[in-house]
Parts: C-alpha cells; sequence; structure tokens
C-alpha cells in the first residue's frame, strides 16, 4: 500500500516505521514547511494519508487530501466540534475519513469494558463515577481525545448523568480531570465510587508504539473500505 503522511512529529515517525516494517511504502511525508507537496503527483498516487496534527489544521488537510482522491485515516482531535457535521456531509458524499481519538488496540479494548461496565452500573445508583486522564506535559488540549470519548460512552449509558464538564461539583454531570506531568504516553482511568467499595478501569500506554501500529492497521482496513470509518468498524466491538 501507498501512504502519505501528513504530519512529521513523534507520531509521524513511528507510524513510518512501523508502515515500513509491515512491507507498505511511504510515498509523500508533509509537514508545516512543505504544505505545497499536497499538490504534488507523489501525495495524490497515495492510498491512504496517515494525519496528526493540531486541532487547527485537521479539517483543512482532509479536504487536501480528498480533493486529490486519498483517503484519510486521522488522530487530531479538537476539530469536532466545528466541523463534525461537515465531514459527515463529506464521508456521506464520497469521501472517506477513518477517524479514532486513539488508535491503540487496548484503548479499543478498554473502551468495549468502558461501555459494559457503565450498562451495568446504571443500575446501581450509590455508585458515583469520574473519570482522570493524565498525559505528557506537550499535550495542551484537555480532556484529552480519548476521555472525551470514554465520557461520552458513559454519559449515553449511565440516566443519572446528563453530561460530562471538566472541575465541576455537579451530581448530574460527570466529572473529567486532566493532569499533565513528565512524558507519559497516557494513562486513562474510570472510578466508581460508593460508600462501600471503589470499582476501577484503567489503561496505561507504555509507549505511542501501540497508537501508531494502531493507525497503520487503520490505514490497511481504510484502502478496502469507504465512508466515515471508527475503530468499532475496524475491531466489531
Amino acid at each position: 500500500m501507498k501512504i502519505a503522511l501528513i504530519g512529521y512529529g513523534k507520531m509521524g515517525k513511528m507510524i513510518e516505521q512501523i508502515a515500513l516494517e509491515r512491507g507498505h511504502e511511504i510515498v509523500s511525508i508533509i509537514d508545516i514547511d512543505n504544505q505545497q507537496d499536497f499538490e504534488s503527483p507523489s501525495f495524490a498516487s497515495a492510498d491512504v494519508a496517515i494525519e496528526f496534527t493540531a486541532p487547527q489544521a485537521a479539517y483543512g488537510n482532509y479536504l487536501k487530501a480528498w480533493a486529490k482522491g486519498v483517503k484519510v485515516v486521522s488522530g487530531s482531535t479538537g476539530w469536532m466540534k466545528e466541523h463534525g457535521e461537515d465531514v459527515r456531509r463529506a464521508c456521506t458524499g464520497g469521501q472517506t475519513l477513518f477517524w479514532a481519538s486513539n488508535f491503540s488496540i487496548g484503548v479499543a479494548i478498554f473502551s468495549a469494558v468502558n461501555r459494559y461496565l457503565a450498562k451495568i452500573m446504571n443500575e446501581f445508583p450509590q455508585y458515583d463515577v469520574e473519570l482522570e486522564e493524565t498525559h505528557h506535559v506537550h499535550k495542551l488540549d484537555h480532556p484529552s481525545g480519548t476521555a472525551i470519548t470514554l465520557a461520552e460512552e458513559i454519559v449515553e449509558r449511565i440516566d443519572r448523568k446528563e453530561s460530562w464538564a471538566e472541575e465541576t461539583t455537579d451530581p448530574k454531570l460527570l466529572r473529567v480531570d486532566h493532569i499533565r506531568r513528565g512524558e507519559v504516553a497516557g494513562i486513562h482511568s474510570v472510578r466508581y465510587d460508593s460508600e462501600a467499595d471503589l470499582i476501577t478501569i484503567s489503561h496505561d500506554a507504555h509507549s505511542r508504539k501501540g497508537f501508531a501500529l494502531g493507525a497503520v492497521l487503520a490505514a490497511e482496513y481504510t484502502q478496502q473500505h469507504e465512508g466515515l470509518l471508527t475503530i468499532s468498524d475496524m475491531f466489531k466491538f
């Protein structure tokens, strides 16, 4: 498969390494200093572009890739509030985007457990629930896209929670906290606390390698599929 990379930071470089190990070809690498390469024949030759950039750049990158007939796999977060409906319309109209807040296989499994546990805990109102995420100090947005996804999964299944919020004491809202320290790849924990006991589920990423592998697996899946795709489509959880 021919892959283009949009964004060439730590994640982009790791994706490149894994893609090459799996026998794929990197035909174009686009970063902030060579945006003109979106117009190059090499970029247009890609089967899939893998995009990890900033929230303010992501949607524009999708448009540039789609204009060249290139499907997109993206792990960028923070764009959905402003452009979510635009992307849904584009994918209904023939474009392809595989988007995930987190491409880790472990997080996909953790998310499935989170949904199942929330469904159970809806029947036990004595337990309050809260969520905490920890990432490296270079991560500026908060809460993480993964935390937002996990929070929305909980709110959808627990009737006593109307929405989620940071730094809240409102019992009708799911509290989501964030911590930034060191070079932490990512820790997400969901806690159900009662007077009697505490139930906790947690995912702790050892490195970014799991995210990068998941992104390449998503690209392999996307080559054969169309529309707006998610981790749930790929893993069938």
